[in-house]
């Protein structure tokens, strides 16, 4: 196991220059009925959270354990709090996904969203972070990723954000794990393209802040102009920046994921689309290789 609050070198190296994506199976409990539903699991084959949890756990682990799920493609894979705590083919999932998977394990660690308030919705306080962090070491996790969501350019809205997405990154370093900012900017705010310009200035303003060692990455919506973050990709503290789909088809994200050189994919529904629970398992296991080998292409073949 890697001495407490440092980070494992291999997994680093690989997420800095390796050539892929992530997968963002990170479902929590607000969002799980309907990544079920879309897998063709109805409500009513559920009447608790724990049934419910057992049923996207065979979901993901059907995913994590298909030959199309490998380290060649998929760089990182983001995992919800209760899949850390399970095992995959009897094994803690952090584990299987490095061990057997080449793949680099994260966690999800905030606990939703606050009301709405100056056009965003921060993050509700994340009470149980320490204990997290410490679970997140022994399970030998190597990062954390956490989401706010911006509906509109307001300056003020957008700084609150980015104090608070900052604010927990820096106890996230502390404790030796690499953390992934999440402000999604949505893709029907009225003045999207407005409020990426303030989040990447409010952004480079806290990167440019950090020790010279800090080391983050970026999650953002996949930006109205090419090439807005680069400078920020470029920036020795930022490991990467990764773009969610954001409610696009897979199809959509992809091509505009395509068009911007300094993006690569982390996605969760666009990933997961088309997968069903009724098929078979060469159904599922060649739906899966389409979706992957679709966002691998988006996420390292570049047009002008």
């Amino acid at each position: 196991m890697p001495e407490y609050g440092k980070v494992n070198s291999t997994q680093f190296e690989k997420i800095k220059t390796g050539r892929g994506f992530f997968a963002a199976l990170d479902q929590s409990g607000g969002s799980t009925p309907k990544a079920l539903a879309e897998y063709g699991v109805a409500e009513d084959r559920y009447s608790s959270d724990a049934e419910m949890f057992d049923l996207v756990h065979a979901m993901r682990t059907r995913v994590l354990t298909s030959p199309a799920f490998d380290g060649s493609r998929v760089l990182a894979a983001i995992l919800f709090e209760q899949t850390m705590d399970r095992d995959i083919s009897g094994v803690p999932t952090a584990q299987y996904l490095w061990d057997e998977r080449n793949v680099v394990p994260f966690l999800k660690v905030d606990k939703g969203l606050a009301a709405e308030q100056d056009d965003v919705q921060l993050m509700k306080p994340i009470g149980t972070l320490d204990d997290l962090l410490e679970r997140a070491q022994r399970h030998q996790i190597f990062g954390t990723k956490m989401r706010s969501v911006i509906k509109d350019a307001n300056e003020a809205g957008i700084a609150a954000i980015v104090d608070q997405q900052f604010g927990y990154a820096s106890r996230i370093m502390s404790a030796g794990l690499v953390p992934i900012i999440e402000p999604e900017v949505s893709i029907s705010s009225p003045h999207k393209e407005q409020a990426e310009t303030m989040l990447r200035d409010a952004i480079a303003k806290h990167v440019g802040a950090l020790p010279q060692d800090a080391t983050v990455m970026l999650k953002i919506t996949i930006p109205a102009q090419p090439g807005l973050y680069g400078e920020l990709a470029s920036d020795p503290r930022v490991l990467q920046v990764v773009a969610l789909s954001g409610g696009y088809s897979r199809d959509e994200a992809c091509a505009l994921l395509a068009r911007d050189p300094t993006l690569i994919a982390s996605f969760s529904r666009a990933l997961l689309e088309g997968l069903t629970e009724s098929q078979t398992d060469e159904e599922f296991n060649a739906q899966l290789e389409r979706s992957i080998e679709q966002i691998y292409q988006a996420s390292v073949t570049k047009s002008a």
